[in-house]
């Protein structure tokens, strides 16, 4: 399936099923109040590039493959003497997804990777930070398939955060259900 044929289907999936149960659910007048996924950001930071700069090539590559969008490469704000670590200083990477890439990558997250994780049980309920964005971290970069398990040098984690338009967690929460975010009962 083409990377717009699964971004369709869960943009309509949007449209013709999560709207209409959110408008009903929260009694909304107008269809511009009804919450909708403005964002994901896809963020992994390396503690381990202080003493291997290596780690972040391997690092970009890897959110590359997994988001389908060149990542970006972030810096030390501060110096800190106890880590190492100096101003400046390549620590992690980042991707910011929109539109038809967000879409196929959340289709992906919940369907093809987080059914990948060990021992799942669903994702946490309480990962919400109060202004309707919801973040997820995961332990392993290696359950999305496009990693091959062979060229891993190590395991990296990464937070993937969802940003929101809703105005408190529960209408996250009902948004990110609806669209099948397998949350812990």
């Amino acid at each position: 399936m083409s990377e717009q044929a699964t971004a369709a289907r869960l943009r309509g999936k949007y449209d013709k099923e999560v709207v209409p149960a959110l408008m009903k659910r929260f009694e909304y007048k107008n269809i511009h109040q009804v919450p909708r996924l403005e964002k994901i950001v896809v963020n992994m930071g390396l503690g381990a590039a202080v003493g291997n700069p290596k780690v972040i090539d391997s690092a970009v590559e890897e959110v590359r493959k997994i988001t389908g969008q060149q990542p970006v490469v972030t810096r030390a704000k501060k110096s800190i003497a106890g880590f190492k670590l100096r101003e400046g200083m390549p620590i992690g990477v980042k991707v910011t997804l929109r539109r038809a890439r967000m879409w196929e990558f959340m289709d992906r997250l919940m369907s093809l990777a987080l059914p990948r994780v060990r021992d799942f049980r669903g994702t946490s309920p309480r990962a919400f930070d109060g202004a309707g964005n919801y973040t997820l971290g995961l332990k392993e970069q290696i359950i999305f398939p496009e990693i091959d398990f062979d060229k891993v040098d190590s395991v990296k984690g990464m937070n993937v955060t969802f940003v929101t338009t809703a105005n408190t967690n529960e209408e996250a929460k009902e948004l990110l259900d609806l669209f099948g975010m397998p949350f812990r009962k």
